[in-house]
């Protein structure tokens, strides 16, 4: 007979425990490092109120370069009184699937305007945001597949890659001509190829380059999705998004994805398609199907947002004066933002993380709020502050915004080089 299994009290902790998991204890550890270098935890920090230009944080007035409240619209009275009125129409929840008993008039006025911004045939709306992308490319892509990514594509993309079982391939960042090298030379070993970029890339603040891409996909029988997240809103001169900044026909790209957070002002995804692709997405799509659908208040503030969009697109111009701004005062002042243009994602690259922690209290000390990115967000190289430029900035905000900066920045360089 075989040897009887050891008990379970001679397994090491780590198997038996999820506190004494090694990479559990290693987080513990990377914050005991920040203590010890003096520094306060930059994460969960409370927000006292809705964040504008301005925040409140420990009842202190900040201005506020951390949260994506690109056109003002999660704080406008329009969009609020929005929301109250469909609480007090349909409650808080919709208390079901949408498939089942979920459904609301709201769900279907937001989902046919989103379609009619993107210049699509139909739209659906998910609660979470970073669920969509899982959701659609793990239900889309299987085994026998290729998904290929941009190398600095978000976590909800490689997430749903993962779990569509389908080989995942990263391609060099915004580079159409290596995508189109590698589809050369593998694209007849797969069933189906699926081309998953951002539009604005959330970390460096740069557009896709969707002519290229869209050339590459049709040349090599590809499918291609938009993940539209930071474009949204920001991007094109009605803020119609990179479509629309390129002057690209909505059907060369077979998916368009994002989330409704950010300058839409609410919480949730889209997925926007043909018909035929959004309604057996509706009927058969994991994330959509078995999960409750969009609030109430979370739906009538999209709604009111993409409303407001239409009706005062100077919003969109306006943050992008602000953007181009921002990133012109801190090159002339020798801030390294990296490939960051014509969008208001802009990062200020410093290229440690502890240095880039260093830089955001420094910042927070003389009332500037903005977050730090370290590794493994991104290389240990490439750790950053990321600003978000806002519609409600004022120039004089953003001028003093980047003097601190280039000042922090400059006593950070000059204590490292003694």
């Amino acid at each position: 007979p075989e040897d009887p299994p050891p008990p379970t009290a001679t397994l090491p902790a780590e198997h038996t425990r999820i506190d004494r998991f090694p990479e559990v204890t290693a987080h513990a550890e990377r914050f005991g490092t920040l203590a010890g270098a003096g520094l306060s935890n930059p994460y969960f920090l409370v927000h006292e109120g809705g964040m504008t230009d301005t925040t409140v944080v420990g009842g202190r007035e900040l201005l506020s370069f951390s949260g994506y409240n690109y056109l003002g619209m999660a704080t406008h009275p329009r969009v609020n009184e929005a929301a109250k009125q469909a609480v007090d129409a349909y409650g808080t929840s919709v208390s079901a699937s949408r498939l089942l008993s979920g459904s609301r008039p709201l769900h279907l006025e937001l989902e046919a305007e989103l379609a009619d911004l993107l210049g699509c045939e139909a739209s659906v709306t998910l609660a979470n945001g970073h669920a969509t992308n899982v959701t659609v490319i793990g239900h889309l892509a299987g085994p026998g597949d290729l998904v290929v990514h941009d190398a600095l594509a978000h976590d909800s993309i490689l997430q749903g890659c993962r779990l569509s079982g389908a080989t995942r391939r990263p391609f060099p960042h915004n580079d159409a001509a290596a995508l189109d090298a590698l589809l050369e030379q593998v694209r007849h070993q797969y069933r189906r190829v699926l081309v998953v970029v951002e539009g604005v890339y959330s970390m460096d603040g740069d557009i896709a380059d969707l002519p290229g891409l869209v050339a590459v996909k049709e040349r090599h029988g590809a499918l291609l999705m938009v993940d539209e997240a930071h474009s949204i809103g920001t991007t094109g001169a009605t803020g119609r998004g990179v479509g629309e900044h390129f002057g690209i026909d909505r059907r060369a790209v077979d998916l368009w994805s994002g989330t409704l957070s950010k300058a839409l002002a609410s919480c949730g995804g889209y997925v926007a398609a043909s018909r035929p692709v959004v309604e057996y997405l509706r009927y058969t799509a994991p994330g959509f199907v078995y999960s409750a659908g969009m609030t109430p208040a979370d739906t009538a503030a999209c709604l009111a947002s993409l409303r407001l969009l239409r009706d005062e697109p100077e919003r969109v111009a306006r943050l992008a004066e602000n953007a181009a701004l921002f990133v012109r005062l801190a090159r002339e002042a020798g801030v390294d933002t990296g490939d960051s243009r014509g969008t208001p994602v802009v990062p200020c690259i410093v290229g440690n993380s502890l240095k880039a922690l260093r830089l955001a209290e420094a910042l927070f000390r003389r009332g500037v709020s903005v977050n730090p990115i370290l590794h493994p967000a991104v290389p240990e190289e490439m750790a950053r502050l990321r600003f978000f430029v806002t519609r409600d900035h004022t120039p004089g905000q953003i001028r003093h915004t980047v003097t601190a900066l280039a000042q922090e920045l400059g006593q950070l360089e000059a204590v490292g080089a003694a």
